[in-house]
């Protein structure tokens, strides 16, 4: 206990001290360390990484480059955590309009999804004009809900940002399109959120219809 809060005491929080974020190290903190201390941190995170099959580009079916604003960007000089909470809601909803036909007028839709439940853990920032990769999953399709995994996949480190077109950006991309080599295949951010759909007369849980159950299903975590 008392090692951790010399690391919480000494690690750059860019903007997510007090969350579940990975601990970035200072340069001259790891000299303020033990030698072996170091080393184990060292190798905690490494194998951290390794054994989180929720940060891995092969744990999700579906994603979207999403590109960052200027506006995205905190004092800090990285996109502030409320914001990742909006670039999942976007590759979450892009999918449920395009591929499993979710109207959003309320005048016409006989669904409406009501967002239960959101949680998100950063690992390493990202900032404005990187143009990173949302990736979607779905853990569990039930009655009325759907339980989605979600992730955020930073450019690899070119001078060059990801040739990303207007198709990519109707259509997105599916698990082995050749332009996701493009993207790092270890997520920057995870997350999770438990949609919950409703009639929108009603506001009671409905019924998802079954094109639209078979189009989530396609995303179907093998986890």
């Amino acid at each position: 206990m008392a090692m951790r809060r010399l690391l919480r005491n000494i690690c750059l929080p860019w903007n997510h001290r007090n969350s579940d974020a990975a601990i970035t190290m200072i340069p001259w903190a790891w000299r303020l360390l033990p030698r072996n201390a170091a080393h184990s941190v060292s190798t905690s995170s490494v194998n951290q990484r390794a054994e989180d099959p929720h940060r891995q580009l092969e744990a999700y079916g579906y994603f979207l480059p999403i590109q960052t604003r200027w506006q995205d960007n905190d004092q800090n000089s990285h996109v502030n955590n409320a914001v990742y909470y909006s670039y999942f809601d976007t590759v979450i909803s892009h999918y449920l309009i395009r591929y499993c036909g979710l109207k959003t007028s309320l005048l016409t839709s006989p669904l409406v999804g009501f967002m239960v439940t959101n949680q998100c853990k950063f690992h390493t920032p990202i900032s404005f004009p990187q143009i990173p990769l949302a990736a979607l999953a779905v853990e569990k399709v039930g009655r009325s809900s759907v339980c989605y995994r979600l992730a955020l996949f930073p450019p690899k480190p070119t001078k060059e940002l990801p040739s990303v077109n207007h198709h990519d950006l109707i259509d997105g991309l599916f698990a082995g399109h050749p332009k996701l080599a493009q993207f790092d295949t270890l997520a920057c951010t995870t997350g999770s959120s438990v949609h919950v759909f409703v009639n929108p007369a009603t506001n009671k849980p409905e019924n998802l219809p079954e094109d639209f159950r078979k189009g989530l299903q396609k995303l179907m975590s093998p986890a």
